[in-house]
């Protein structure tokens, strides 16, 4: 039996990344899911438009998952990875491995993207220092990058919001490329802006700034999302992999949300054809079933690194109580395995022009300043209110969400990315209920 919210005290919880005195005035509670629909504690179903937060993308409550979860929790529910070992942390990486580029076969196991991307700086570190080549330190990220919420994370990534209040504690020796995004030149782009490519190129005017030999690693999102929905202008990536090559410099992709089908292919590195030397994992990962994220390291990375230590020692001092967890290792299986068996990725890419279309139908709309998409994700720019920012995409979020659609917002920008199992019609549902949203929107 659920408690209605109005029966509910809801000031014990502190929620993360909310206006928590505007949300406990007017709550929105969901108490179940199942598929493409969350229902809520009054009755009423709500069309998943954004995978939970980017990451159930298999749909909701999938019997194939909650089955494998149900026999692990009950045959072992937890089993250190700390000097000891389980099968299902050892086959779990093997599934992961294979849906990597070639050459990123070695996994480390973290809980969540933010702590994936804190590793992936680690172990960049670490293979630098295993080399001999120490006093490469240096991180380089990119303006509007989101990458979690560590202070490595905030450090490379590139949100304002996130870096002022901590400003003073980040990560020395680090700076940031120029973001990707001008609407001015590739507005309203479908797909990869043809414009932009030469912004990959302020990479050269760091090295010279910095020197080379003091840059461990490049960290970008292929395809930003949770700032707005940033799509690398064509060429971009391959310059940013030429120029990394050239200098010496690891490149991490932070494929947090691009993982496991997000666009049509099991990693963004592949739909592109760039790869990287690291790519962290999270959302996906496992349907978001049980908080589980990873690295994907490339075999030569993992190789220098473990064999520079001495015979019995610990090569790599890092790791988390929860690491390959027996039960989110067991979710991961089962969900690597239905992406596959339903063949969810081909889906994705069959989905997309559709996807495309029905985003790209909206441009007509009132506020709308510009709309840009990739496989099954699209955001949606609006005009701000003069003196509030945010305030009109908050709007639309809350309308759509009475009129059954759950969008995602962030800033003025409202970001879509469903479920992969998504059918046609609620496709068009989507794109549509946002229509009317905006247009009843002042």
């Amino acid at each position: 039996m659920h408690t209605h919210q109005s029966d509910q005290d809801l000031s014990a919880f502190w929620m993360p990344f909310t206006a928590n005195r505007q949300f406990k005035e007017a709550p929105r509670m969901f108490v179940s899911a199942k598929g493409m629909y969350y229902q809520t504690d009054d009755g009423r179903p709500i069309l998943d438009a954004t995978a939970g937060l980017w990451c159930v993308n298999a749909g909701h409550c999938r019997e194939e998952i909650t089955a494998a979860v149900t026999r692990q929790i009950g045959s072992m529910d937890y089993a250190p990875s700390f000097q000891m070992g389980h099968p299902l942390a050892f086959e779990a990486a093997r599934k992961v491995a294979g849906l990597m580029p070639a050459g990123l076969d070695r996994i480390f196991f973290t809980n969540s993207g933010s702590e994936a991307v804190d590793s992936a700086l680690k172990i960049a570190l670490a293979y630098h220092r295993a080399r001999g080549d120490g006093q490469r330190t240096r991180f380089i990220g990119r303006e509007r990058g989101y990458h979690g919420v560590g202070f490595g994370g905030i450090s490379v990534g590139g949100i304002v919001g996130n870096r002022k209040a901590f400003s003073g504690n980040l990560m020395p020796g680090v700076d940031h490329l120029q973001h990707t995004l001008n609407i001015a030149e590739a507005g309203f782009s479908r797909g990869q802006p043809a414009w932009g490519a030469h912004l990959a190129d302020e990479l050269e005017r760091l090295v010279t700034l910095h020197d080379a030999s003091t840059i461990a690693a490049v960290i970008v999102e292929p395809l930003a999302g949770s700032t707005g929905v940033l799509i690398p202008p064509a060429g971009y990536l391959e310059r940013l992999r030429e120029l990394c090559s050239k200098h010496g410099i690891l490149l991490i992709f932070d494929e947090v949300i691009t993982g496991f089908g997000r666009l049509g292919a099991p990693t963004a590195s592949a739909y592109f054809g760039v790869t990287p030397d690291l790519i962290t994992l999270a959302k996906g990962i496992n349907n978001a079933a049980i908080p589980m994220g990873a690295v994907a390291v490339k075999r030569e990375i993992h190789d220098a690194v473990v064999q520079s230590a001495a015979a019995g020692a610990i090569e790599l001092m890092h790791g988390y109580t929860y690491s390959a967890h027996p039960v989110a290792a067991a979710a991961a299986i089962a969900a690597i395995d239905l992406y596959q068996s339903e063949g969810l990725f081909e889906r994705a890419r069959e989905l997309s022009p559709l996807f495309e279309k029905a985003a790209h139908g909206v441009a007509g709309a009132p506020h709308v300043k510009d709309i840009r998409n990739l496989g099954l994700v699209a955001g949606i720019e609006l005009e701000p209110r003069p003196q509030a920012p945010g305030a009109r995409a908050y709007e639309v979020f809350r309308k759509c969400y009475e009129k059954g659609v759950m969008v995602r917002y962030t800033g003025d920008i409202l970001a879509f990315s469903p479920p992969l199992i998504v059918q046609p019609e609620e496709i068009e549902r989507m794109f549509s209920t946002v229509r009317e949203a905006l247009n009843e929107t002042r």
